[in-house]
């Protein structure tokens, strides 16, 4: 996982034109999504599908990321993040943010990492940094097939979208929460540092994955 260090950075929400600042304390960020072979190593099996091994996992509702994260952090030693219970909406669920367990990044850690300092919509040429319905050719591919960012992290724009941990907006969306950074079927505009989409947490769709961090 990469260091990432601590800073600020302003969110926003290109829909509602309202912007908002987070300063982000110290964390870690995993290199590359989490793929298919991963997720099976943990879960015993991931969703059907013929991507290879390599590919980010999708299909992947957020609570089931939540499940992967406490169990991955059980079957490493570490105190899991999440405390999850038996809402359908997943209006229950506690993180612990202090534990040293694995869980999803904030959507402002998300953002603030993607950026990596730089200030613009991405931090490089998309057909160099990212799968898109551009270049994909309809599909999704292995993690680390396009130049990382200056941090380090590899397919933050495009191949899959990721989870995140936050609602949306509850007063409008209710349970809904964030996913970011781009998938394979989206055109440039969807591949942007910025852009944010939500959906119910029990939602899953076939260019929708995660990606694993952790509190320092």
């Amino acid at each position: 996982m990469v260091e990432i260090p601590a800073g600020e950075i302003v969110v926003r929400d290109e829909g509602s034109r309202t912007t908002w600042r987070v300063e982000v304390e110290p964390f870690r960020l995993a290199s590359y999504p989490v793929t298919r072979e991963l997720y099976t190593a943990v879960r015993g099996e991931a969703p059907p599908g013929s991507a290879g091994p390599l590919t980010p996992v999708t299909e992947i509702c957020w609570k089931d990321a939540l499940h992967f994260c406490n169990l991955l952090s059980q079957a490493m030693g570490v105190e899991a993040c999440y405390t999850i219970g038996d809402d359908p909406d997943a209006l229950d669920v506690l993180c612990d943010w202090q534990a040293d367990g694995f869980r999803l990044p904030s959507e402002a850690e998300w953002e603030y990492a993607c950026r990596a300092g730089v200030a613009d919509v991405r931090y490089a040429e998309l057909d160099e940094i990212g799968w898109y319905d551009g270049n994909s050719g309809g599909r999704v591919h292995d993690v680390g097939g396009k130049a990382p960012n200056p941090w380090g992290l590899y397919d933050m724009i495009g191949n899959a979208w990721e989870w995140c941990w936050d609602l949306y907006d509850t007063t409008v969306y209710g349970p809904y929460r964030v996913f970011r950074g781009g998938g394979w079927s989206d055109p440039p505009r969807g591949c942007r540092a910025s852009c944010r989409r939500k959906s119910h947490p029990a939602y899953h769709m076939d260019d929708l994955g995660f990606r694993l961090a952790r509190s320092v």
